[in-house]
């Protein structure tokens, strides 16, 4: 027996198997090129111990109560967003500075923001920053200003918010 006669069938079924997970790898990653989901097909998850997470909750909740203009309840949803996930000193800041500025001390702005994303940016001193970046337009060239936010780790309550530079 040849050498030749050994090694096609090895050679064929290596060769299948290798087929087999280029066509099977792309579906697994998610990276096929079929058309991108629905916004609404898509899924999200959490962790109420993550402080960033909490971050990204409280401006997801607190956007959509504000935005909501029609709805009765979105005021006392935004004031009750705000008792529940601020400090106390917090929420003195904020609202001094709401006085001061004639505007929305959580958003840093009069109007409300389309889109919102929250990043982590680091932690120390019992303390975890996030830069939260709003996006106020869309089309090609968006306006966008940032958040620098601070956590309490230990109470996981919003502790600081400015405008970042």
């Amino acid at each position: 027996m040849s050498i030749r006669i050994r090694t096609t069938p090895l050679t064929v079924t290596a060769l299948a198997a290798g087929l087999a997970l280029a066509a099977v790898t792309p579906a697994l990653a998610g990276t096929t090129s079929t058309p991108a989901r629905p916004a609404a097909a898509t899924s999200a998850q959490g962790d109420p111990r993550n402080v960033t997470q909490r971050i990204t909750d409280f401006y997801g909740a607190y956007i959509d109560a504000v935005w909501d203009t029609e709805d009765p309840a979105a005021g006392a949803d935004a004031k009750a967003l705000r008792n529940f996930y601020l400090s106390a000193s917090a929420r003195k800041k904020v609202d001094a500075w709401e006085k001061r500025n004639h505007a929305d001390g959580i958003l840093f702005a009069q109007n409300v923001p389309v889109k919102w994303k929250v990043a982590y940016t680091g932690s120390g001193m019992g303390h975890a920053t996030a830069r939260v970046t709003l996006t106020w337009s869309d089309g090609k060239h968006p306006e966008v200003s940032r958040i620098d936010v601070q956590s309490d780790l230990t109470t996981r309550k919003i502790t600081d918010l400015k405008p970042a530079k």
